[in-house]
């Protein structure tokens, strides 16, 4: 092409006449017309026109194109050796090519190059023109145009640069899904070069991104014409996490990416951290709650009921509380289930586990060992090889676990219990964090149950030395005795309560009852020996009340008791003219005690207080004492109490007694058992922190049997001999 010399301008020109003509070129006048209505529209358009005349050589330029090129109108010389000099070297061979192509072809030309100009300036020309064939289809001319892109290249250019300094990725994609473009930090976050991305499919160099929100967001993006922004995982090899935003532009789509995978993994342990901590607050309110709630109580088969509860959810779907007694026999008293359906279930298993596991199932394993034992996964298997019952590995299948903990429950150098914990499936192994907790929460609870245990323990130690001091009351035939006493629920102390019925040498019965202050050992034993005193000085004197008390004074002075107590001293008498009338003389005196009642036959309620209550025993033995005496009719009941029954927090004595006398008469009607039970039952609640001791005694007619309901007489197997007579 280069050695064609072309005919100069002027030989292509247009004949007249209405017909065609073909000149030197071998082009029609209807090519001449269509040129020169192409080179007047693309003058118009601000776009340079030329037109190589393949027979002749001559290369054709307008002004537009000469001084694009840096030429003179004098030194263009017309050739195409002028256009192979001002093309840049490294873009001539592509030029020349598609020029080639196109003249063989007798078809399409178009190329993007640069031109560099006499002061070294280099400017960017896109060309596009075609190849016109004469009549034998043989190319012999090429028309085109050329326009300056350097201001869009300078663009482009800019805006490669700052896509080459992002710091997030870039691509773009063409309509078919290829990519046509990728920034450098795009090639390090996709791990590919540009030359295995550009002119790639998308969907086949990153397969995993079918079906997933990549290819639903690009998708969606290039569907609705609207930009799309989303955040998604890619699974191996890349393992990243990326913030993708995708808009459709007219050539495909461009997507902005960044790798936020450091970032999801911030935010994912911020949040473990988070769930940590929470975890941790909300283990170490379970603890708060289990010491404060178990130290509620000192009854152990409560408090193993309230620890299953506590432990589920939190720890455990489902929890067994076994206990150990003081001969090392295990059974199992507490459970709970986070399922309501199952909690039976969980029961029937508690009945029959420890009965039917073999002595080297983890249970027993952790008792002997006193460390924890732990199944991570496959327990309802493992459990079932340590089952010998059938049912038991029934129930076992039902409530399923995948995993366990046993732990101990140590107080005081033993274990006094264990937990087992039980997680279905989904509920993972258990963890250090999670070992840990439920042990400080075992400790926590073996200490209460222990506490329990000796609470209970010293409590029947206690009330059995108390009730070892309490003898069991004369029943004459005539005479219904009823005692009661009823120990401090909120403590393991022994208290100075006592109560005494007796019967003296000159037939007569004497009703006691009495408070040592204080409650503990020592008042205890206060009140064993008090009370032996007066029992013995009103046996071997027959002596009036206040004659008792008045000699009991004294007594506990001479032997140095240091002891204050309160008291009441009643006897029950007859002389022959009382007995023929069937009346009964009480006799009775009061050391500083709640004054006794007396419920007629009639239902009506007396206080016994006509006398003021005189001065408590052990402040002055030579204060005076005086009997106080009334007659008592048949079927008449008298009745003893100790101050624990009127005596309440916020409440008046005198209230508390008028609530007796009360209650009294609205039982009036019972046999005289039912009616201390009553009494009890009513006046006394659950938790009282004193002792409660009552005796009374139901006289019934002389001249008929002894009722039913009085039970049998109960009276000394000889009849008592009177060492000093009184005489009414």
């Amino acid at each position: 092409m280069s050695g064609a010399r072309p005919p100069g301008p002027q030989a292509a020109v247009v004949g007249g006449g209405g017909r065609e003509q073909v000149h030197g070129g071998g082009v029609s006048v209807a090519d001449e017309a269509a040129r020169l209505r192409w080179e007047l529209s693309i003058t118009a358009a601000g776009i340079g026109s030329f037109d190589w005349d393949l027979l002749t050589g001559e290369l054709t330029w307008d002004e537009r194109l000469i001084e694009l090129f840096g030429y003179e109108r004098d030194g263009f010389g017309g050739t195409i050796e002028d256009f192979d000099a001002r093309v840049h070297p490294d873009d001539l061979a592509r030029v020349r090519q598609a020029l080639s192509d196109c003249v063989a072809a007798c078809g399409l030309f178009e190329a993007e190059y640069r031109v560099v100009r006499p002061d070294g300036s280099t400017r960017w020309v896109q060309a596009r023109g075609k190849a016109l064939a004469d009549a034998d289809g043989t190319a012999v001319r090429v028309l085109g145009a050329a326009y300056d892109t350097t201001g869009e290249k300078d663009a482009d250019a800019r805006v490669a640069r700052v896509m080459e300094t992002m710091a997030a990725g870039f691509f773009a994609l063409d309509h078919d899904w290829r990519f046509t473009y990728v920034n450098a930090e795009g090639e390090k976050l996709l791990q590919r070069s540009r030359e295995e991305l550009l002119g790639g499919v998308v969907w086949e160099l990153f397969p995993d991104a079918v079906g997933a929100e990549f290819e639903r967001a690009y998708r969606r993006a290039a569907r609705t014409g609207e930009q799309v922004t989303f955040e998604e995982y890619y699974p191996p090899p890349l393992d990243r996490w990326y913030e993708a935003r995708a808009w459709p532009h007219p050539d495909g789509l461009s997507v902005y990416f960044l790798d936020v995978t450091d970032r999801r993994i911030a935010q994912s342990e911020v949040e473990a951290a988070r769930r940590q901590a929470e975890e941790a607050a909300e283990r170490l309110r379970l603890l708060v709650r289990v010491g404060e709630d178990l130290s509620a109580t000192l009854d152990g088969r409560e408090a193993v009921g309230r620890l299953a509860q506590h432990l589920v959810p939190l720890l455990a779907d489902w929890c067994l509380i076994t206990l150990v007694d003081e001969h090392g026999e295990l059974s199992d008293l507490g459970s709970w289930h986070v399922e309501e359906h199952l909690r039976d279930v969980v029961v029937d298993y508690r009945r029959a586990r420890v009965r039917a596991l073999s002595p080297d199932s983890y249970l027993y394993r952790a008792w002997r060992t006193n460390r924890p034992v732990t199944i991570d996964s496959g327990a309802t298997g493992a459990l079932v090889e340590h089952l010998a019952d059938e049912r038991a590995r029934q129930l076992i299948h039902r409530l399923a676990p995948e995993s366990l903990a046993a732990l101990p429950m140590r107080a005081r150098g033993r274990t006094v219990g264990l937990i087992t914990l039980f997680r279905g499936a989904g509920g993972g192994a258990y963890s250090a964090e999670d070992v840990l907790t439920a042990t400080e929460l075992a400790d926590r609870a073996g200490l209460a149950v222990d506490n329990a245990r000796l609470f209970s323990q010293q409590s029947r130690i206690a009330e059995g030395l108390q009730r070892s001091l309490l003898t069991a009351p004369v029943e004459p035939n005539h005479l219904q005795v009823a005692v009661r006493y009823q120990p401090a629920a909120a403590a393991a102390q022994v208290g100075g309560d006592w109560y005494d019925a007796f019967l003296t040498p000159d037939g007569a019965t004497v009703l006691v009852i009495g408070d040592v202050m204080g409650h503990d050992v020592d008042a205890a034993a206060a009140m064993g020996q008090v009370r032996s005193l007066l029992r013995g000085i009103a046996y071997a004197t027959g002596a009036p009340p206040a004659t008792v008390l008045r000699s009991l004074d004294a007594a506990m002075q001479g032997l140095a008791m240091n002891t204050i107590a309160t008291a009441v001293v009643a006897r029950l008498e007859q002389v022959p003219d009382e007995r023929e009338r069937d009346v009964t003389r009480l006799r009775w005196s009061n050391a500083g005690h709640p004054p006794p009642l007396l419920l007629a036959a009639d239902g009506t309620v007396t206080s016994l207080a006509a006398h003021p209550p005189q001065l408590l025993l052990g402040v002055d033995p030579a204060s005076p004492r005086t009997d106080a005496a009334i007659t008592v009719d048949r079927g008449s009941t008298v009745m003893l109490y100790t101050d624990g029954l009127v005596e309440r927090r916020g409440h008046s004595v005198a209230s508390g007694i008028l609530r007796l006398h009360e209650t009294v008469a609205e039982l009036s009607h019972l046999p005289l058992e039912q009616l201390c039970d009553g009494v009890l039952e009513r006046l006394v609640p659950s938790g009282h922190d004193d002792d409660v001791a009552l005796v009374a005694v139901r006289l019934h007619p002389l001249d008929r049997p002894r009722p039913p309901e009085a039970g049998p007489n109960r009276v000394p197997p000889t009849p008592p001999t009177p060492l000093n007579p009184r005489t009414p």
